[in-house]
């Protein structure tokens, strides 16, 4: 070969090269460009409070990189604004970028429960837990408080399928015993406990969970004496059987003697947090709040349950008008089970003090600021501005809580009966229609749509129908109760309405029920009882509009 020729092909070749490698790398620069963008995107969504937009462009970013942070990054916003299905799917992807990742292995895991593919979980939280040190049953007990976050009748499922290669383990049953238990499941926690009693006599948690079973069962008592006599057969009984045993009498409303219980365990470990908390509540329950005070604001001062020593404070200030304590408290409560309800307290007191535009603006900035309580700050924002008679943005607000959150009943009611007051009566039945179409074995989405056909419209059949079905499935519901003898009145049954009436104000002195039983009472001629109940409920209720408004049709003649 000619050496010029050689020369002339191999500096072809480089230069086909060099553009190859250029067009690899603009087109790699051209994808990084695109995945920046989608980011910037997101994060401009964020900031303008259109979460589901911002994590629908995460998601996209995560799709079109291979960088695991991306996916990583998009996870945890979609996980963190409760966009389940969102979530995993980027979840998937950080796993299948990065195989060796604990973290995205368990947020895989949590979000297939959630996203109710239980069989996929069980195997994610299986694998997990063999990556893990230590003793396989034993590894069951971390998976305790995981579990703990997520439905407990499918946490229960998940539990039982990890536990079974385990059968002669204490660790696994003890495990299963406590899911099953916040399942609901009585006998299946007693059963799971009373094996590893046996496999571990000694192993205090097991008799304690044994108890809590007989407790769910309805066996007070039977709860009560067989924590006694774990106490009493032991010369140094373990704290944690005291506590129990104070939990257990503070259930059954002997808060003096479970009281006593918590003092014994102070004077033996003043400083020890989970009784100190417990005699708080305790004293708090008892209407003792110069004492609850005293114990909460020493609980504080340990440095654990925090939130639920914040939480207790603001509602003894919130109790005594303070309103600005309770304000300065209550907006500490930024985790746990009382977050929400403090901050819905904090926008109540400044809404009562005449500041409705600080009190949306403070739910606002919450959701921003806890990514995870933002749908449930647009929800809180939603009843706020409809308690203002500002409906138009009400609605607005539900609309969007039902964008983010299509599965929540509470929203689809709230929205029902927010279209209600604004008298757009066929959109409302229509929304409650679709309530009980998406949850048709709701005794509140039954009893919402029946009780408004009874109280709205003529279909008094239709009603009672809806509402005895509501009946069956929560008999024990005052608000069904009323709603069914309400129905029975329009239906003409005026006896069997009193009675159902009654029966519901006996339960619960709600001033609508006394005002359904008024009209009955009308109805049936007994106006001297029919005036009784009413003065007792104004009495009750002494500004309640529905009760003047009572006295002014059915009464016109009365004092």
């Amino acid at each position: 070969m000619d050496s010029g020729f050689g020369r002339w092909l191999a500096i072809a070749c480089l230069l086909a090269a060099l553009a190859i490698s250029a067009e690899q790398t603009l087109a790699q620069d051209s994808a990084s460009d695109a995945v920046e963008d989608r980011i910037l995107k997101a994060e401009t969504a964020l900031d303008q409070d259109r979460y589901k937009t911002a994590v629908a462009e995460y998601r996209k970013a995560a799709e079109m990189s291979d960088n695991a942070e991306t996916a990583q990054q998009a996870t945890r916003v979609a996980y963190s604004y409760g966009f389940n299905e969102d979530a995993l799917a980027v979840a998937e992807r950080w796993l299948k970028l990065d195989p060796e990742s604990a973290e995205a292995l368990l947020y895989v895991a949590q979000l297939q429960l959630r996203n109710g593919d239980i069989r996929s979980s069980r195997r994610s939280f299986k694998t997990l837990l063999e990556r893990r040190d230590g003793p396989a049953d034993e590894r069951l007990l971390s998976l305790i408080p995981l579990l703990s976050q997520e439905d407990p009748e499918a946490a229960d499922k998940v539990m039982r399928w990890l536990a079974k290669p385990h059968r002669d383990s204490a660790a696994a049953h003890y495990a299963a015993a406590v899911m099953a238990l916040q399942a609901g499941d009585a006998e299946e926690a007693g059963k799971r406990a009373k094996i590893a009693i046996e496999l571990e006599p000694r192993w205090t948690k097991p008799h304690l969970l044994y108890a809590r079973s007989m407790l769910l069962a309805g066996d007070q008592e039977g709860a009560i004496d067989y924590t006694a006599r774990i106490i009493g057969d032991d010369p140094d009984p373990d704290p944690e059987a005291r506590l129990e045993l104070a939990i257990i009498l503070l259930s059954a409303g002997r808060d003096d003697d479970a009281l006593s219980q918590v003092n014994q365990i102070l004077l033996e470990e003043p400083s020890r947090a989970d009784a100190l908390r417990l005699m708080a509540i305790i004293n708090f329950r008892l209407d003792h709040l110069d004492a609850a005070r005293d114990d909460f604001e020493d609980l504080l001062s340990t440095r654990h349950h925090t939130m639920d020593a914040l939480y207790y404070l603001g509602r003894i200030a919130d109790r005594r008008s303070e309103n600005e304590q309770a304000i300065e408290l209550y907006s500490q409560v930024v985790q746990g089970s009382n977050a929400v309800a403090s901050q819905r307290r904090v926008a109540g007191i400044l809404s009562q003090m005449g500041e409705s535009d600080e009190a949306l603006e403070h739910l606002q900035k919450f959701g921003q600021a806890y990514p995870n309580h933002a749908v449930d700050m647009i929800q809180a924002q939603a009843q706020l501005l409809a308690s203002l008679e500002r409906y138009p943005e009400a609605l607005e607000q539900y609309g969007r809580v039902i964008r983010y959150r299509p599965d929540s009943e509470g929203a689809h009611l709230g929205r029902a009966e927010l279209l209600l007051r604004m008298d757009q009566l066929d959109e409302a039945i229509a929304q409650y229609r679709e309530a009980v179409k998406r949850w048709p074995d709701s005794a509140m989405s039954l009893n919402a749509l029946g009780y408004t056909l009874a109280d709205r419209t003529d279909r008094y059949s239709e009603a009672a129908r809806l509402i005895k079905k509501a009946l069956r499935l929560d008999p024990e519901s005052a608000a069904i109760i009323d709603s069914y003898g309400w129905v029975l009145y329009h239906q003409g049954e005026y006896d069997q309405a009193l009675e159902q009436l009654e029966l519901a104000y006996e339960m619960f002195k709600d001033p609508e029920v006394a005002a359904h039983m008024v009209q009955v009472l009308w109805k049936l001629e007994r106006q001297d009882r029919a005036l009784q109940v009413l003065e007792e409920a104004e009495l009750i209720f002494p500004d309640n509009e529905l009760l003047q408004s009572v006295r002014e049709r059915a009464l016109p003649e009365g004092p």
